[in-house]
């Protein structure tokens, strides 16, 4: 048997369940090293550089994320949701994915200038054009990124992700000490890149093959473009505030803006990345038996979301004075009052990124571009007055409530277009939500009363607050039904040892 119809022939004696729970495991382990290895990255990046190195670094994200989503026009999740054999598609979509991926960081180079002069800074030019070196690397990977999570084989990408971090780390962390500047981020970031695709192109297990056919051209792009458009437009959602707020603020405002941005997005890189590496590929199988499958698929995974999340959003926000100045340090302290508000745009962009997972493993990758732009046009006016009326504070402010208001309508719009019957989800999200208020609540009360020393302060009120959600926000007979689960996965382990 052949690697490539290894990876199309399904699993008898495994469900779509069962493999996507164990690169569901996989995901979230290898999410969390890699994302608590990038934290300690962004700690001892923090106490080196300043503010303003973190605004420069802002604002080349901003210019990146955009390009990583449309770079490869879709064909990640293409592969993923091919129907028919993955050596029939793979040499079309290597030769695509490369090739467009290489034209727009071309351009993007001759454009880089303008786009930093239009964030504030004309000196963030080089980090742009340095940085954006990562979508040709992306390009070069696509299709056997996509051949590991169309497999559910989360563990070889988990561990080239872990090593491309260390690398990453290494480089950063050594150019920041003598001296790089913001630079060192973007060194130490296409360092990682580079390795992490060395070890998905040799843990792909596609054929090094590259050709057109113009069949299959047509059909991978009637998928991806739609969906390229989509993510790209997501991502412009996502980054674009950093432009906007450089631009009216400065670089120093940015900054903080930046890293309270980025300890808002904790739990949304490490849980909705992991969900992702699998929540595609299993959407798309549940998609290929009928609608009340997925539709069912969609009814379970989103009051569970929302049960793991929102008590983080909770705590995190009540939390977040002592946790900003415990981390970073008094000079960070403008980013406390932003996070707290913040935080809560993550429950947000989880929900809405599972229900885009569920449109994109249906198919459906228009609605998902409509969702976006629907976002967007109503973002981007509230940013800037935002921003103009209360600085980074009513940034945060306009990210939430737009996102809120606009975004999550939207999706649950667009999903009930594709016949994903949601009534029974918005009943089973009211319980955790308000325990999660009713948590935070209980944490900033508690908060007041232990004293000024920062350490006690997260942890005594996280303690309490995590003993007033759970009771409140699931049933007894289900929380018991959890842990007899988690009793019979271990007793097949004991019974090995």
């Amino acid at each position: 048997m052949t690697a490539d119809s290894a990876i199309d022939e399904p699993q008898v004696v495994e469900t779509i369940g069962q493999r996507a729970g164990r690169g569901l495991r996989w995901s979230l382990l290898g999410t969390f090293i890699t994302k608590m290895g990038s934290f300690a990255m962004g700690l001892a990046l923090a106490h080196i550089l300043a503010p303003a190195d973190f605004g420069v670094y802002a604002i080349a994200i901003a210019a990146t994320a955009v390009l990583m989503h449309i770079n490869d026009v879709g064909l990640i999740a293409a592969t993923v949701q091919w129907r028919g054999k993955l050596e029939d598609m793979a040499p079309t979509a290597a030769s695509l994915a490369m090739a467009l991926a290489t034209l727009i960081y071309g351009l993007f180079w001759l454009a880089a200038p303008a786009f930093a002069a239009a964030a504030g800074n004309r000196e963030a030019t080089g980090v742009v054009r340095l940085l954006a070196l990562i979508i040709v690397i992306d390009g070069i990977t696509a299709v056997r990124s996509g051949a590991l999570m169309r497999n559910f084989q989360q563990g070889r990408l988990v561990t080239a992700n872990a090593v491309g971090l260390v690398a990453n780390a290494a480089v950063a962390i050594g150019l920041a000490l003598h001296g790089t500047g913001p630079a060192s981020f973007a060194w130490g970031a296409v360092t990682g890149a580079a390795v992490t695709g060395v070890m998905v192109f040799k843990f792909g297990e596609v054929p090094f093959r590259y050709g057109l056919d113009r069949a299959i051209a047509r059909r991978l792009l009637s998928f991806g473009i739609p969906l390229a458009a989509s993510l790209g437009v997501e991502a412009f959602v996502t980054n674009v505030q950093f432009t906007i707020i450089g631009h009216l603020t400065g670089p120093v405002l940015v900054g903080f803006y930046l890293l309270a941005f980025n300890v808002s997005s904790w739990a949304q890189n490490t849980l909705g990345q992991a969900i992702r590496y699998v929540s595609v590929a299993g959407f798309s199988r549940l998609s290929e038996d009928n609608d009340a499958a997925l539709s069912d698929g969609v009814q379970r995974s989103l009051p569970l979301l929302v049960i793991v999340v929102a008590p983080i959003i909770a705590l995190t926000s009540a939390l977040a004075r002592p946790l900003i100045g415990f981390l970073y340090g008094d000079r960070w302290e403008p980013a406390a009052p932003v996070l707290t508000i913040l935080v809560a745009l993550t429950l947000v962009r989880m929900v809405t990124g599972l229900c885009v997972d569920a449109l994109m493993g249906a198919g459906a990758t228009r609605a998902t571009l409509w969702l976006n732009l629907g976002w967007a046009a109503v973002l981007f006016p509230s940013l800037w007055v935002a921003t103009q009326h209360d600085g980074i504070r009513g940034a945060a402010i306009a990210q939430v409530g737009v996102g809120f208001v606009v975004a999550i309508p939207l999706a649950a719009i667009a999903l009930h277009r594709s016949n994903v019957k949601l009534g029974p989800v918005a009943t089973a999200l009211i319980r955790p939500i308000l325990a999660a208020v009713l948590a935070g609540v209980a944490t900033a009360a508690v908060v007041r009363y232990v004293g000024s020393i920062e350490f006690f302060q997260l942890a005594i009120g996280g303690i309490v607050g995590v003993a007033v959600y759970v009771p409140a926000a699931i049933p007894r007979a289900q929380l018991l039904e959890w842990i007899q689960l988690i009793r019979r996965r271990r007793q097949p382990a004991a019974a090995l040892d």
